[in-house]
Parts: structure tokens; sequence; C-alpha cells
């Protein structure tokens, strides 16, 4: 407690020279700035490779924006965003939620439940009004993998196609097992291009609604 009341006495006298160190108060200042903003960004990249090691499907860059995001609209700071800052950090990071396109980039549904309701359903089961950051990171986790899976499924549809936009019945029924070329066929909707052929089926929009929220 004595050095601290020589170090206030020291600040009181207006003292920044001590012949007897060779530090100054404000050199001390610098390196105290210096030492904090090291392990401020050391703490920040380690929370980083957390996430990218915890968040399948996305990476470093992405959680950075992410991150970068939902701080921007934690105003205070809590580690929580309310509704209307979670659906402007969502806004900033490209989601339309205005429209009545489904904020998940899913199939249309005919529900009009809003979308952004269906998602705050996700993020804040309980509606506190609250969206905290690992609800946060669990849903573009999500959002990144069913995203991943969907391009997957149409890319393996698109081998089975011969590389068209459609893909017919007996296509499906030539390369899959007769249960899953009948569930796919049953629930693929006609494929209404201009290059579509007699039963022409849509399998794209059947990847993106079988990893969306849909009931097929």
């Amino acid at each position: 407690s004595s050095g601290i009341t020589q170090s206030t006495g020291i600040q009181n006298e207006v003292i920044f020279n001590n012949p007897y160190c060779k530090h100054t108060m404000e050199s001390l200042n610098v390196s105290w700035e210096e030492l904090h903003n090291s392990v401020a960004r050391q703490k920040n990249a380690v929370e980083n490779q957390i996430l990218v090691r915890d968040s399948k499907g996305i990476n470093e860059e992405q959680v950075k924006e992410m991150k970068s995001a939902f701080d921007h609209f934690d105003k205070n700071d809590d580690g929580r965003l309310d509704h209307f800052e979670f659906r402007a950090c969502l806004v900033s990071l490209g989601y339309n939620v205005d429209t009545e396109e489904h904020l998940v980039n899913h199939a249309a549904d005919t529900d009009r439940h809003s979308d952004f309701e269906r998602v705050l359903q996700m993020v804040d089961p309980d509606m506190t009004g609250q969206v905290t950051f690992n609800a946060f990171m669990d849903f573009m986790t999500q959002e990144a993998s069913d995203m991943d899976t969907a391009e997957q499924i149409i890319a393996s549809f698109r081998v089975l196609a011969g590389d068209k936009r459609y893909i017919t019945p007996e296509e499906i029924r030539r390369e899959l097992p007769a249960h899953q070329a009948e569930y796919c066929i049953a629930r693929m909707s006609p494929y209404e291009g201009h290059d579509a052929v007699p039963g022409s089926l849509d399998y794209m929009s059947f990847a993106t609604a079988l990893y969306g929220q849909s009931d097929l």
C-alpha cells in the first residue's frame, strides 16, 4: 500500500521524471497500453480458433466476420443481442429478412408465419428477448452445414441427370434403389425451365427443401 501511496503522491505533484528510474510515467503508460492490446488480440485469436474448431462448415474468415458483426451490434458488450439487434446483425451479414423469401434461403413454404419468427424460435426458444452469442453461432453453423449439404445433393443429382438442370423419373429409377427413387419422385416438383421435357423434375428445389424447414 505504501507503493501505491507513493505513486499517487508522485502523480499529484505532477512529477513525470525520476532520476533514480529509467522509466517515465508516459513510457510506462505506453508499454501498458501495448501489453493490453497485445493480450486482447491474442485472446481474440484464441477465441476464433476455438469457434472454428467447434463450428463445422465455417472457416476462420467466416467466423471472424460473424463475430465482428455480433460484437458491432452488441452495444452494451454483454454477449447478447435483443431481437432488433439480432435482426440488424443478420441483415449486415447479407440475410434478407424483409421479403417473403425465406430468411434461411430454403424453399418457399405455404405457411405465412414470419421467417424471422421461425428463426427466433431456434435461437431464443424461451422467448427471453435475448440471443446469446453461442445461440447465434449455433444458428450460423447450422445454416452453413445445411447449405453445404444441399449443394452436395444438388451436385449428386446433376451427375445422375447428365449435367442437366432437371432429371427424369426414368433416370432416378435407373440410378437409385427402388424405395429411394420413389421417395424422390413423389416429392420433386415439376421442372418449369425453358428446356423442360415432359415429366422432368426439379431436383434443385427438392435438395434445398430437403435440408430446410419443410414437410419433405
